[in-house]
């Protein structure tokens, strides 16, 4: 695709729960579901939240086309340019599926299995960026952006390399958990597999990045 295709799928994902929430506005009853707790209990809200969530699209958007003109390593974006625009295409279909899921439940409550769909959801989610993260050139605003892994290419590149393999794991456990577990069974594999996952790597680093000073010092 040519960056200006990309950019046109990017802002029709983008303006896609604005019009879904104009499109069932007139329908929603005045209080909408806006969180559903773990043991099951639904919070609700005026129904002009759904503007707010459906913003958060568009506002996502313009903050990632921004976020690499003011990158000090901008140049390297163009080297991951696919793979940076496969995370923002992949986030805003995160945010239209949140979106689709709450407005189904606002117009007829129970059809759906809100936790089980949110976790097969963030696993897809996890596993797709795990499997884009070692594809990620250094930079100060995606990916593990420790003091080691922004001073040498190297351990960016073993870090997220190592990174992916975690989140790609950790999405492809979170399917079967959210079709088979209890829904608190399945966020805590969420919750320590997303600890694991973001630790895990920063660690690494730090000891891949002491190594190599060690070696270089000994040379």
């Amino acid at each position: 695709m040519t960056k200006k295709s990309t950019w046109i799928v990017l802002c029709l994902l983008a303006l896609a729960p604005v019009a879904l929430v104009a499109a069932c506005y007139g329908a929603l009853p005045d209080r909408v579901p806006t969180h559903w707790g773990l043991d099951g209990t639904v919070t609700y809200g005026p129904k002009a939240l759904l503007w707010l969530f459906a913003l958060l699209s568009p506002a996502l958007t313009a903050l990632l086309r921004l976020l690499p003109r003011l990158d000090p390593r901008r140049g390297n974006y163009a080297r991951f340019q696919r793979c940076y625009d496969g995370f923002c295409a992949a986030l805003l279909l995160f945010l239209l599926t949140l979106t689709a899921v709450t407005l189904v439940e606002a117009l007829r409550p129970g059809t759906l299995s809100v936790g089980r769909v949110v976790t097969l959801a963030l696993g897809v989610l996890l596993a797709f960026l795990g499997n884009r993260l070692p594809k990620v050139k250094s930079n100060f605003f995606l990916g593990f952006r420790t003091p080691w892994t922004l001073s040498d290419p190297d351990v960016w590149n073993r870090t997220h390399r190592a990174g992916g393999i975690l989140f790609f794991a950790l999405g492809a456990a979170l399917v079967p958990c959210g079709l088979f577990l209890p829904e608190q069974a399945a966020f805590g594999v969420l919750l320590a597999g997303v600890l694991a996952a973001s630790l895990t790597p920063v660690v690494l680093s730090y000891i891949w990045y002491r190594q190599k000073v060690d070696k270089d010092g000994r040379r």
